[in-house]
């Protein structure tokens, strides 16, 4: 049992998916970033992703690549990524954190477990990490409360898939599509499968990121997976802006779109 379980447990007994909503911290600035997540929760996210910038983001898009290349050289930090989490949790919502391992190994895994969970974090994605090399990292983040969610893909092999349907705890996030991170035009059969295939390894909750931009396609994964998990559409509704506020005009919109697609369940 976690926050986010519970988040999830919530959203299937209402008949829907969850909507869980990334930013990186520090784009357009810190301040932008954070009321930019506030928007998200007010326009239906039920799990906001923080995202952490890293100077070699090879899983990223080129979206979100350019948004924190941005945040980087305006001299975020880590710590920026907390006061961001405890804003999230301010207004309702389930903060976590997502971020390559790097930064966390940097800032110390028990420190960084211990101000995250102080600030409100319920969990953190860490995309290239596996559960084998990232055990002391489960267990700094099992002392404070913490979920620690790890990646399958449709390559993953059944073997590494149980296992990582083991190590995670609140969900099990999905990816089936194979490269980096970006809005696609279409879903394709492979995330109905992959989601099977992480249940039937064991998986209570499977939530799926695949570029998703459309409510069309939110409501599509939501009659299988227990969550849509979005990035590039939000982060370009910024990033094509020319300026804050209509770049959270633009973002409201979108995220109200995909939410209301999470919610469509046949």
């Amino acid at each position: 049992m976690s926050a986010l379980t519970d988040c999830l447990r919530q959203a299937r007994a209402e008949g829907r998916a969850a909507l869980l909503a990334y930013l990186p911290v520090g784009f357009p600035s810190v301040e932008g970033s954070i009321e930019a997540m506030r928007t998200m929760v007010d326009a239906g996210a039920d799990i906001v992703e923080v995202g952490i910038p890293y100077s070699d983001p090879v899983l990223d898009g080129p979206i979100i690549e350019h948004a924190g290349e941005a945040a980087l050289k305006a001299g975020v930090r880590v710590s920026d990524a907390f006061v961001a989490v405890k804003a999230v949790s301010e207004v309702g919502a389930f903060p976590i954190v997502m971020t390559y391992y790097n930064p966390i190994l940097q800032y110390g895994l028990d420190r960084f477990a211990l101000d995250l969970a102080a600030a409100g974090g319920v969990g953190v994605i860490t995309p290239d990490l596996t559960p084998d090399i990232g055990r002391d990292w489960r267990a700094a983040a099992a002392r404070h409360g913490l979920d620690s969610i790890f990646l399958v893909a449709p390559s993953t092999t059944p073997e590494r898939l149980h296992m990582t349907v083991e190590a995670s705890t609140g969900f099990v996030y999905a990816t089936s599509l194979m490269g980096v991170t970006g809005e696609r035009s279409s879903v394709g059969n492979q995330a109905e499968k992959l989601v099977n295939r992480t249940r039937e390894a064991g998986a209570e909750f499977v939530c799926i990121g695949l570029g998703v931009s459309s409510g069309t396609q939110a409501s599509e994964i939501a009659q299988y997976a227990d969550g849509v998990i979005v990035g590039s559409a939000f982060v370009r509704a910024l990033a094509e802006a020319p300026n804050l506020e209509e770049g959270l005009k633009a973002l409201r919109g979108k995220v109200s779109e995909i939410a209301e697609g999470a919610r469509k369940r046949t």
